[in-house]
Order: structure tokens, then C-alpha cells, then sequence
């Protein structure tokens, strides 16, 4: 298996694309396109805990989620101080024996349905699995919509939205088990594609089954284009993170493949972008006039990926350094970005005011 992960020289010329590109704010793609400039950015909001997921209702407020605490946050345009809005129960916390912990509460996706129906959805873990719930703010207890994603100390996915289709699209780990993540019959290492009430989505690749696709190891981000293109960010084993185009009941080759899988017209589908891990480990996505942004864990930095006609130009690093680990991007209403930071996960270096969610206006 280790042969066929490719980890080395074979068939590069993807990630030969991407990794050269160290340049800071200024630098210039091989095309000698400039990437959008996003400025210095103002803090919205300081000293979360974890934040991890991020929506916008429809009045331009955000909503965030805690990721240890199990807490939602309503937070503002205008930095006013973020207000509890619901506490999230039967959050499993990093408390015990487990280490590197990355449950908890993650994803949020509010209703394009919200003024009438009020939900929002999110992907949590609890004691027994990862499951997605939906709830209205003003209280009650939350609605499981799809559960029985088997959970673990680590690659436990999480990030969820809806879709230009209206359908509920739900990134999963493969739960430290790489085996599961190309088992059609587990919920494990794939995408989902589910009705708003959680059942698998009427043409999906496979009638009855919730899988839109497979083969992925942790994928963290997801986000489309106008033209209603699917990409996804993944976290890679030790060699490479990928940015992939999803396409309905394509493999993505974890864990047989870790980066391009090689053969042309094989079985598996190749990543659009790879980085190495400590350039990236990629993590939200969010796409506005035509750049795909990718925050970045441990490369500390906001990558900025044209895209023309789905494929990708040369990234360009922005914020490099400047915020330490980034974990979500989401385009704004207003065509801002919502960068949170995530210091506070006991994998970075604490700075004052962390965490924090920071807002850019791109020019």
C-alpha cells in the first residue's frame, strides 16, 4: 500500500504547481495575475474558545460555534460583543484518556429555508458517534437529522453546508479507520449529500445511499463556484493536502492513494491542488468572485486559489503568519471574508485575544 500512496516524485506535477508558491500578500501567480488583496482586516469578535463553525442568518449576523464548549455565538458585522444564542447539548468533550482531540461541536449550516422555518444544522460528536442535528435558536432540544458516523480522538470531519441544489452536504472522517473511508455501506470518509430532514438526496450516485463521494481521509471544507462546482479541502496523511473538484460517485483513493493517483482513466480521481502539511492542512474553503480561499492550520496562512472555469491558476499565500493557525473561512453577504483563528486548540501558540474572528474586505 505504501507504494501505490505514491509519497514521493510520482506523478508530481500537481504539487510542483503549488509548492513553489511562497510569496507573502505581494506575490504574483506564474500568469503574473495578482491575488485580490484583503488587507489588514478588523476583529469582529476576541477571546473564543475554539471557534469553529460559521454561518450567516439573514439579517448579516453570524453565527459561530465553540467547538469545546458546545456554545453558539451571534456575532455581529459591527464587533459588537458576541451573545450566546444556544448551548449545544451532549457535546463530547477532550476530558479522559483521549489526546489530540478534534470533536466537539464543528460544523453549522443555517436553512436557505430560515425566515420560514427557523433551523439551523450542526455536526457535533457526542459519546457514541458524529451525527448532524438541527435546532431553532430561540431553545428546545435538537433534532437529529443523520447520525451513526462512527467517531474518534482525531479525523472526525465536521464541516456541513447547503448546496445551490438545497440539499445538505456533510463532510466525514474516516475516524483513524482508512478502511471505511471506501466502504459504500459506512457514512465514514466521504461527502453525504441528505435532504434537509437528513435522507439521502433524490439523484444521488447510488439510489437510497446518503454517499456522494468517497475515498476521503478528513475532508474539512467545502465550497462552490457560480457555476455550481463542488470543491472540498483534505486533510493528507504526511505527504499531501488536496484541494479536490467533487464529482457525484467519483473515488478519491484514501487510502489506497495519497495525492495523484497516477494511471490515467484509473480508478481513482485525482486532487486539483496539493500542498505538503506543513504548508497548509487545509481547512475551511469559501469561493468569492472566482478565488478559492483556503485557511490554513498548520501553514498559518490564507491561501488564495484562482479558479477558471473549475481549474485552479497559481495559489498565492496571504496572512502568512500573521494570525497563527486559520480554520474557517466563509464568504460573507456583504462579499467580505470571516477568518476565524484557532490558537486555543491546544495545537498553537496563544496570542492575545485568541481566538478571534477577524473580517476582510477583499479589493
Amino acid at each position: 500500500m505504501a507504494a501505490v500512496r505514491l509519497r514521493a516524485a510520482a506523478l508530481l506535477a500537481i504539487a510542483i504547481a503549488v509548492a513553489g508558491c511562497s510569496g507573502g500578500e505581494d506575490a504574483r501567480g506564474g500568469d503574473g495575475t495578482r491575488a485580490p488583496e484583503v488587507g489588514t482586516g478588523v476583529e469582529v469578535a476576541a477571546g473564543l474558545d475554539v471557534p469553529w463553525g460559521l454561518d450567516f442568518l439573514p439579517t448579516g449576523d453570524a453565527l459561530v460555534a465553540e467547538r469545546h464548549t458546545g456554545r453558539i455565538l451571534l456575532v455581529s458585522p459591527e464587533g459588537s460583543e458576541p451573545r450566546e444564542v444556544y448551548e449545544m447539548p451532549g457535546v463530547a468533550g477532550p476530558e479522559g484518556p483521549e489526546s489530540g482531540w478534534e470533536g466537539g461541536l464543528m460544523g453549522l449550516a443555517v436553512s436557505p429555508d430560515h425566515a420560514e422555518d427557523g433551523y439551523v444544522y450542526a455536526y457535533l460528536t457526542t459519546g457514541d458517534d458524529n451525527r448532524v442535528v438541527r435546532f431553532r435558536l430561540g431553545g428546545g432540544t435538537p433534532e437529529t437529522v443523520f447520525d451513526g458516523i462512527a467517531r474518534n480522538s482525531y479525523h472526525d470531519g465536521g464541516r456541513i453546508a447547503f448546496g445551490p441544489d438545497g440539499m445538505l452536504y456533510v463532510a466525514t472522517g474516516d475516524a483513524g479507520r482508512p478502511s471505511l473511508a471506501r466502504d459504500p455501506d459506512s457514512p465514514n470518509g466521504k461527502i453525504l449529500r441528505l435532504t434537509p430532514e437528513g435522507e439521502p438526496a433524490p439523484g444521488n450516485p447510488t439510489a437510497g445511499s446518503p454517499v456522494y463521494s468517497l475515498g476521503h481521509r478528513n475532508v474539512q471544507g467545502l465550497a462552490w463556484d457560480d457555476e455550481g462546482r463542488l470543491f472540498a479541502t483534505e486533510f493528507g496523511q504526511d505527504a499531501f493536502d488536496e484541494v479536490n473538484l467533487i464529482e457525484p460517485g467519483r473515488d478519491y483513493g484514501w487510502p489506497e492513494v495519497e495525492g495523484a493517483g497516477g494511471a490515467e482513466g484509473g480508478p481513482f480521481t485525482d486532487p486539483l491542488l496539493t500542498w505538503t502539511p506543513d504548508e497548509a492542512s487545509p481547512s475551511g474553503a469559501a469561493i468569492v468572485d472566482g478565488t478559492l480561499y483556503v485557511a490554513a492550520l498548520r501553514g498559518e496562512r490564507l491561501w488564495a486559489v484562482p479558479l477558471e472555469a473549475g481549474a485552479p491558476g497559481e495559489p498565492t499565500a496571504l496572512l502568512r503568519g500573521r494570525h497563527g493557525r486559520l480554520r474557517t473561512v466563509e464568504a460573507a453577504p456583504d462579499g467580505s471574508l470571516w477568518v476565524t483563528t484557532s490558537n486555543t486548540d491546544g495545537r498553537g501558540d496563544v496570542r492575545e485575544g485568541d481566538d478571534r474572528i477577524l473580517r476582510f474586505d477583499i479589493g
